[in-house]
């Protein structure tokens, strides 16, 4: 049995203390939704900003900033306007050359002509999200009627790669599904440091957006036995987390985040850094033996 309270037994006091005191502004500021936040004026705009800033999500924080602003400045300072104008595919020039790790300007360019059809066709990505997620598959559903919208129907041909920017929990890769469980998180919960533009959606269904930090330190907190990123790690992770907070299990998932970001969590013991740390009591590198206990 997975021991969800740590090894102090005091798991969920210590989170806790941990979302309390955590330097939210420190943080934000080297956060991609920092970029975003000024974006959302309303639904339209938070997720025409948010999904291009989720999908750029690949890499350190500063690269991905660097990303987000060159690709706005591309599209002339305004989003959702170049998304309204992409009624058609094919890369203007002002987007051509763009390049972020393996994302290309004609691959955004295909998505802003996306998001114009799904903007015609069902009226928002909530509404898309909503469809799926009221099937039997719940929030996983909802995240595969995202990235079957995203990717468009089968036989329209989209550039080289496109498709696998937008994986799915139900393929058989089971993918984690980090960026677009990020951005549903950015789009329901209305707390800091989040958007809280979806109404439909309550952040009781949410699901930890699973980069490498959280998993890490997850994993180091006995929250899950998974030995790689998947999607089941997903769903054990936050059921662990949803002990602690049933009604908003992913409000560890910033601060857990930019914990690893910051370096205040070295990924190893060093008494001058672990130290201070609330959660080393409960952190499986200083007291290994609990896991065989759990």
């Amino acid at each position: 049995m997975l021991e969800s309270q740590g090894a102090s037994g005091r798991l969920s006091e210590h989170l806790d203390a941990l979302v309390a005191r955590f330097p939210y502004a420190r943080s934000l500021a080297q956060d991609p939704l920092s970029c975003v936040r000024p974006l959302a004026k309303d639904r339209a705009s938070a997720e025409a900003a948010g999904l291009f800033a989720a999908t750029l999500a690949i890499g350190n924080t500063t690269s991905i900033r660097r990303a987000f602003e060159d690709w706005l400045a591309r599209c002339d300072g305004d989003l959702l306007a170049a998304v309204r104008a992409r009624d058609r595919p094919g890369t203007p020039s002002a987007m051509r050359g763009f390049r972020h790790r393996w994302i290309r300007g004609d691959q955004l360019a295909f998505l802003a002509y996306r998001l114009h059809r799904i903007g015609k066709e069902s009226g928002s990505l909530e509404e898309v999200f909503s469809s799926g997620r009221d099937g039997p598959a719940g929030f996983a559903g909802g995240l595969d009627a995202l990235s079957s919208a995203l990717r468009g129907p089968p036989g329209q041909h989209a550039p080289r790669g496109y498709r696998a920017l937008f994986p799915s929990p139900l393929e058989g890769s089971h993918s984690p599904c980090k960026r677009l469980t990020l951005f549903v998180r950015w789009m329901v919960r209305s707390e800091y440091p989040d958007l809280g533009v979806w109404a439909d959606v309550s952040p009781s269904e949410l699901r930890i957006p699973l980069d490498q930090h959280v998993y890490w330190i997850a994993y180091h907190l006995g929250l899950t036995r998974r030995r790689t990123r998947s999607w089941a790690a997903v769903e054990e992770i936050t059921a662990a987390l949803r002990k602690f907070d049933p009604e908003d299990p992913v409000k560890y998932d910033f601060v857990l985040c930019h914990t690893g970001i910051s370096g205040d969590c070295p990924k190893q013991r060093d008494m001058e850094v672990c130290g201070p740390c609330v959660l080393r009591p409960d952190c499986l590198l200083w007291h290994p033996r609990a896991r065989g206990a759990a």
